[in-house]
Parts: C-alpha cells; sequence; structure tokens
C-alpha cells in the first residue's frame, strides 16, 4: 500500500458536541469526496467508538492489513481495535460519523459495545429499525448542520445505559495516568479481584484494560510528537511511559502499522513540528 493520501477535493464539516452530548461523544463529522480517484488512509488505534451513517459508495476498510473487495462497508458501528484501521474509498463516498467516548458508547450502544470490539457491524444489526430510519432521514436532510441536529437528537435520546462507576472510575485514573498505572493498582483501589475488573472492562470497552493501556500510551507519545519536542523519540519514550527506545517503536509498528520515523514523515507533509523529529531521531 502506498502512502495514505487523502482525496484532493472533499468537503470536512466538524462540530464539537453541545451540553447534551458533551461526554458521550468528542464530535460529529460530515464528510463528502467530490473527486473520483482511489483514496486511501490510516488510522492508528482510534481511542473513539464511531458509528458512520453513509449516504455515498462504501468504504472499504481492514484492520490491521489493506482492505479488498470483500471489506466494503455502507452504514456501520466499530468497536475498540488496538492496531491500525486502513480505509480506502473511490471519491463517492458521504457521510456522517459520531465518534463516541468509550465511557459514552457503553450509555448508547450497551452490552453491544462488547460485540464491536475488533469489528465493525451494520447499522442495522447494531440498532435495528433506529438505524435504519436514522439514515433514511439524515439521506432526506438537506445541510450538515441540520443533519448534526438530528444525530444529535437521536443520540441523546438513546444514551440511557449506566456504566459501572467502579469502572469508569478506573478508565479516568488509567486516563489520567496515560496508561501508566498498572492494572493491579487499580483493582486494588476498587476493591476487586484483577480477573474481575479486566472481565469488567471488557463488557463495558470491549477490550481489557492492559490494551487500553497500550493505546492510551501510545496516544500520549503521539500528541507529544505533536507538540514538536526537543528531545527526540528517546525522550517521547521515557515521557510517554515506555520502557525504553526499542519498546515505543514496537508499539508505533503494532498499534500504527509503522514505525515512528515512518509516522512522522507521513504526518509531516501536514505538521511542519513532525519534521524536527525526524531530524532528532536520525543524530540520537
Amino acid at each position: 500500500m502506498s502512502d495514505p493520501a487523502a482525496p484532493v477535493a472533499f468537503e470536512m464539516v466538524r462540530r464539537p458536541p453541545s451540553q447534551r452530548t458533551v461526554g458521550l461523544i468528542s464530535g460529529i463529522s460530515g464528510y463528502r469526496e467530490l473527486a473520483r480517484g482511489r483514496f486511501s488512509q490510516r488510522e492508528a488505534a482510534p481511542l473513539a467508538i464511531p458509528l458512520i451513517i453513509s449516504f455515498g459508495t462504501p468504504f472499504t476498510i481492514a484492520l490491521g492489513r489493506e482492505p479488498d473487495a470483500a471489506d466494503r462497508h455502507g452504514s456501520f458501528a466499530a468497536g475498540l481495535y488496538a492496531g491500525a484501521v486502513y480505509i480506502e474509498s473511490d471519491g463517492g463516498a458521504e457521510c456522517v460519523q459520531v465518534d463516541f467516548t468509550p465511557l459514552g458508547a457503553f450509555r448508547f450502544f450497551g452490552g453491544a459495545v462488547a460485540d464491536l470490539a475488533a469489528r465493525m457491524i451494520g447499522i442495522d444489526d447494531v440498532l435495528g429499525g433506529e438505524g435504519a430510519r436514522l439514515r433514511e432521514r439524515l439521506g432526506a436532510t438537506d445541510g450538515w448542520q441540520r443533519r448534526f441536529d438530528i444525530v444529535e437528537d437521536f443520540v441523546a435520546h438513546r444514551a440511557n445505559h449506566e456504566p459501572s462507576p467502579e469502572v469508569e472510575f478506573a478508565w479516568r485514573q488509567l486516563a489520567r495516568s496515560g496508561g501508566s498505572i498498572r492494572i493491579a493498582t487499580l483493582a486494588e483501589e476498587i476493591g476487586w479481584s484483577r480477573k474481575h475488573l479486566v472481565d469488567r472492562f471488557r463488557f463495558q470497552f470491549g477490550l481489557g484494560p492492559k490494551s487500553i493501556a497500550r493505546m492510551m500510551r501510545f496516544h500520549r507519545a503521539c500528541r507529544l510528537a505533536r507538540a514538536g519536542t526537543p528531545s527526540g523519540w528517546a525522550g517521547i519514550a521515557a515521557d510517554g511511559g515506555f520502557a525504553d527506545q526499542a519498546h515505543l517503536i514496537r508499539e508505533f509498528t503494532a498499534l500504527a502499522g509503522e514505525p515512528p520515523t515512518a509516522w512522522a514523515r507521513r504526518l509531516a507533509l501536514t505538521d511542519s513540528r513532525l519534521t524536527r523529529l525526524q531530524t532528532a531521531f536520525s543524530e540520537g
């Protein structure tokens, strides 16, 4: 697969959550491609759980590998996956994407979150008739902002599942530490066995706390890289909770599908702060 490239002509509109959906979602996006062609993108171990409502040609999406013709997906929901997500489109894609926070996803999907882990499930299968009606209504509505209003109404009305207070506490502690706190320590603070905590995490998030901690550390490293740190990858490894630079490289390869230098080279096309990291790494 060649270096991912976004469509040369597309429309992208983003909206942050309103007061009624804050904490449930991190945002809503409207996306429309305007030029025909074959376009490739790669997402690195996303910590959001997306709901895609499609009005155009399906995306082809695969987890941890390049997609093929059998990987076509129209409207769907996808769970957490500790690896790179490969996405291709043909220039005719158009969709609304709702990015749920992991805690918000349980409130919205309930126990179906566990079924979504490392999978993409059609909107009719995960939301039933409600999903089909939502897609039809959005397809018949003009204007991104009107569509976003409809989606927010739908999310706010349906988000009625209560997560476990203990698991929510553990998630927030894990996030606050950037994925560095020991799982055994979390379990001890709650008063649960480690096994029970792992089981409850899988039920509410689809992945166990160890996998989620890896993803949190990885995303912290990405944020440090984008901040333009002068200390290079060795400094990012130390600040991000990795054992050493070799550990950081292994995690990038597993979660982003490429080592950090390749990741930085690709993203430097749109973020000049990463150019300095390439130099710092080569000189380190």
